[in-house]
Order: C-alpha cells, then sequence, then structure tokens
C-alpha cells in the first residue's frame, strides 16, 4: 500500500506536459470507447484487462514511460513533420517514417492484438498502448513540429499565469469542464450514426491530418500573440470535444474490428 502511495505521489508531480489529455481526456476517450465496443470486443477486452477497466488504463502508457524497459517508447506519443504539408504530401512523409512515432506504434501495436501467435502478457501491453495512442494523436500538439517539442517549448501567458501550449491543450483546457471524466464522457457521447460510420471509416493517416491541421491554426494564432484571456477556453473547446469524441468512437472501431 505505502509502494503505491509513493508511485501515485510521484506521477502527481510530473509535469502536465508529459501527459497528454491528462489523466482525465484519456479516460473520456476510453469510457466513450467503452460505451461503443461490441459484445464480442468487450468480451475480449475483459479477458485481456482482468480486473482492469478500459478508462483506467488509458494513462498506463503515460506512467510507465520512464521505467527502463518502457523508455525507448517516449516517441510512440507523438509524431512531427513540417508545417505547411497539402494532405497528399503529409500522408506520403508520415507513412514513409522510419524512425519512432505515434503512427508507426500504433500500427505496431494493432498488429500484436491481431497476432494469434502473441501470447497474452504481450496483448495486454499492446492494447494499453493503442487505447492511449489513438487518444495522443487526437491531441493537436502531439501531432505538431519538433523544432519547440509540440508546443512545449513556447511559453504562453493565460490569465497572468505563465505556462505553455503544449500543457495548456493537454489539460488546462478541461480543467475547465470542472466535470469528472464519466461526467464529461456521458456530457459528449452524442454522436449521430452517420458520424460513428465515417469516422470509423477514416484511416490513421485522417486522424493525424485532423490533428495537424489544427495545430497549425494554434501555431499561427500563439504568433499573433501568446497571451490568452478569459475568451481563450470557451473559444477552444469545442474543437478539445470535437476530438475526445472522435478519438473514443475511433478507439472503438479499431477494438471492434481486432478484437470483435
Amino acid at each position: 500500500m505505502l509502494k503505491k502511495c509513493v508511485a501515485l505521489l510521484c506521477l502527481s508531480m510530473l509535469p502536465v506536459s508529459l501527459m497528454a489529455w491528462g489523466a482525465q481526456g484519456h479516460r473520456v476517450v476510453g469510457k466513450i470507447a467503452e460505451n461503443h465496443l461490441s459484445k464480442k470486443a468487450k468480451d475480449q477486452v475483459a479477458l485481456l484487462l482482468g480486473t482492469e477497466r478500459l478508462p483506467l488504463v488509458t494513462t498506463w502508457a503515460d506512467e510507465v514511460r520512464y521505467s527502463p524497459e518502457y523508455t525507448a517508447t517516449a516517441p510512440w506519443h507523438f509524431i512531427n513533420t513540417a508545417l505547411g504539408l497539402p494532405f497528399a504530401q503529409y500522408a506520403g512523409v508520415v507513412t514513409a517514417m522510419q524512425e519512432p512515432n505515434a503512427y508507426l506504434a500504433l500500427n505496431q501495436n494493432i498488429a500484436v492484438l491481431k497476432d494469434a501467435k502473441a501470447t497474452k502478457e504481450q496483448k495486454v501491453v499492446a492494447l494499453k498502448f493503442v487505447v492511449h495512442i489513438v487518444g495522443d494523436v487526437h491531441q493537436p500538439m502531439h501531432v505538431s513540429r519538433a523544432e519547440d517539442k509540440g508546443g512545449n517549448a513556447i511559453t504562453v501567458k493565460y490569465q497572468g499565469k505563465d505556462t505553455n501550449l503544449h500543457s495548456l491543450w493537454d489539460s488546462g483546457l478541461l480543467d475547465y469542464e470542472g466535470m469528472t471524466y464519466s461526467e464529461l464522457a456521458t456530457l459528449l457521447d452524442k454522436p449521430t450514426p452517420t458520424q460513428v460510420q465515417q469516422w470509423q471509416k477514416d484511416g490513421i493517416t485522417q486522424w493525424l491530418w485532423e490533428s495537424y491541421t489544427i495545430s497549425q491554426q494554434l501555431y499561427a494564432e500563439t504568433e499573433k500573440s501568446a497571451t490568452f484571456d478569459y475568451k481563450y477556453i470557451p473559444a477552444h473547446l469545442p474543437t478539445v470535444e470535437d476530438r475526445l469524441l472522435q478519438a473514443g468512437i475511433r478507439l472503438a472501431g479499431v477494438l471492434n474490428s481486432v478484437l470483435g
């Protein structure tokens, strides 16, 4: 019990910028996905996770990334390219990348889940990475540019306090909601059947492209002024909510396809 408390204390001291969407956002994604699993996929997830619940394992990949056996997974949480690329060129750059990144990692871990020869332990780890990375790539500042570390190196001022662009988008906007992850998931989880069908049909490069497009807009706004007032969060909250909902629906689509 003492070790668990110490571990939780250490986790709570990590910079917010290291945890995409924060725990709150990732769990919203997991809860929405859980709501849209087929019966077979839900049974398979339960078989793999045992007593653990899908929304609560969405942060596991952040929690273990500094453990020696998982330090190599640090690049799995983001993907960076040059800005200003049209979709076709962007998709070509992403799919041609050889260095570790979120796109490669997501596809690799999905392949493990599909692999009949993979052990249960391997599939459990792969599932935990999949549910996390899907959330990560829907956070716009995780699909951005390398020179400013996805906005971590861009200092902004929000309501008189210094922060950075990445942190503001990881958790700052969600903190504004003041809800539990299950409450927020319930509020957001109202997609139309047409939206569910289209979002689950979209390929991974489309997910990335959407985040990439948003991050370019955020960079442009910040270049005009890095001092944000009370209007910033209400203006961008619909985008955050859309990305969380899309991530949850798409995660369910992946798991239904792979496990269902």
